[in-house]
């Protein structure tokens, strides 16, 4: 494990999700997304394969045991609240799949808001592989679709994704840092347009691009409705 997954967790208070909860799921997150990396990216023993498996196993087990939980308990009214600070870091809840703390699908990315850009920093890891040293497609294309969400905190409204169009340009190296930029180019009446890069961090090479339309719909569109 690096260093870097030994820094002190950043703290997203929520008036439903107490910080001691919270910060529970984001180090039990974490812990579930390295331990997937450990088991694509390192050879392992028979035994220890069976053993990791059986101990999992046991605390699915213990997880099932509590009530059902979904994203509606934590994020309840839809809200954004205003527009970050520009230079801030940018949150979102934290099972959000491909950027929340606690999901055990997420990429560890870090997104700040640069004037009204949205500017993801991360580096993807052994799990993230498709091709012999390089990301999955699908990830990369899930990373811009996460991120185009933060444009939308920005411009503080509610929109659904309605086509996501990806071009790839190099392929996208696993163990290397990486800088992801996204925009809003333009409204036209409900569609907000979209586009962004994926680079190297350190050359700025570009290695993939994406254009999105979103659909911009009421915050009522996202608050459960009550069951009859």
């Amino acid at each position: 494990m690096s260093d870097a997954h030994l820094d002190p967790l950043v703290h997203v208070a929520q008036a439903d999700h107490p910080d001691r909860e919270a910060d529970a799921r984001a180090h039990a997150g974490r812990a579930i997304r390295d331990i997937g990396h450990s088991l694509i990216g390192h050879h392992a023993p028979t035994e220890t394969l069976e053993d990791v498996a059986r101990l999992l196993d046991g605390l699915t087990l213990r997880l099932d045991e509590g009530a059902d939980r979904t994203r509606s308990e934590v994020r309840r009214d839809g809200e954004f609240g205003g527009p970050p600070p520009d230079g801030s870091i940018m949150t979102s809840y934290d099972e959000r799949p491909v950027s929340g703390r606690a999901s055990p699908w997420g990429l560890d990315i870090e997104v700040r808001r640069d004037g009204n850009e949205a500017v993801a920093t991360l580096t993807l890891r052994a799990a993230h592989e498709g091709a012999p040293g390089r990301s999955h497609g699908g990830i990369v294309a899930a990373l811009f679709d996460d991120l185009f969400g933060f444009i939308l905190q920005i411009e503080t409204e509610m929109a659904f994704t309605g086509e996501l169009s990806m071009r790839y340009e190099a392929g996208v190296p696993i163990g290397e840092p990486l800088s992801c930029r996204v925009r809003l180019e333009r409204r036209e009446r409900r569609k907000r347009y979209m586009t962004g890069e994926l680079s190297v961090a350190a050359t700025r090479q570009v290695l993939a691009r994406s254009t999105a339309t979103f659909i911009a719909v009421d915050p009522s569109a996202f608050v459960p409705q009550p069951t009859a």
